[in-house]
């Protein structure tokens, strides 16, 4: 599948196979996020794999998307490594960085035929306090992975897009 194939045909997955995913498989998700871009290359992504009932259920019990997946990704970054712009009052980098490293992880595991569904409905500091993540990672989306089921589906609005010349500008 070339890379138009694989970005249009992935979608937000929202109901789980209980089948685990593959170490190999989830390591290879890993390592695509391990290799995202990230700003003068800081790398201050903090990816968190939960794959244990105990923590799972502790998510669940402060994020009602979790889908029932076998493996939720949490993602952030380390406020100590991302780099800050001094021409922009000292913007971190951080949430940026983050999304990109989430993206490529989504895509790859698309690719390995593994769904997944980007979440950022929840109360962060609920979801840190529930995982025990240390004060200096910021948490910027939650990641739940697995087999599609087989009554998963795209959601209603997912092949409606704005106009091109709506988003983008040629100055």
């Amino acid at each position: 599948m070339n890379f138009s194939e694989l970005a249009t045909s992935r979608y937000s997955v929202r109901a789980f196979r209980d089948t685990p995913i593959e170490q190999d498989k989830l390591l290879s998700i890993l390592e695509a996020g391990h290799v995202a871009p990230t700003a003068r290359n800081f790398q201050p992504q903090k990816i968190y794999v939960i794959k244990s009932e105990e923590y799972r259920a502790r998510l669940a019990s402060v994020c009602r998307f979790t889908f029932g997946a076998p493996v939720i990704l949490a993602v952030g970054y380390d406020t100590e490594r991302a780099w800050k712009n001094k021409l922009a009052n000292g913007h971190s980098s951080g949430e940026t960085d983050a999304a990109i490293v989430c993206t490529h992880m989504m895509l790859k595991a698309w690719e390995l035929g593994i769904g997944s569904c980007w979440v950022g409905w929840y109360d962060p500091k609920a979801v840190s306090e529930a995982l025990g993540l240390p004060d200096n990672v910021v948490l910027c989306s939650l990641l739940p992975l697995g087999y599609p089921a087989e009554d998963a589906a795209p959601a209603a609005l997912h092949t409606q897009y704005r106009a091109l010349d709506d988003v983008v500008t040629e100055l």
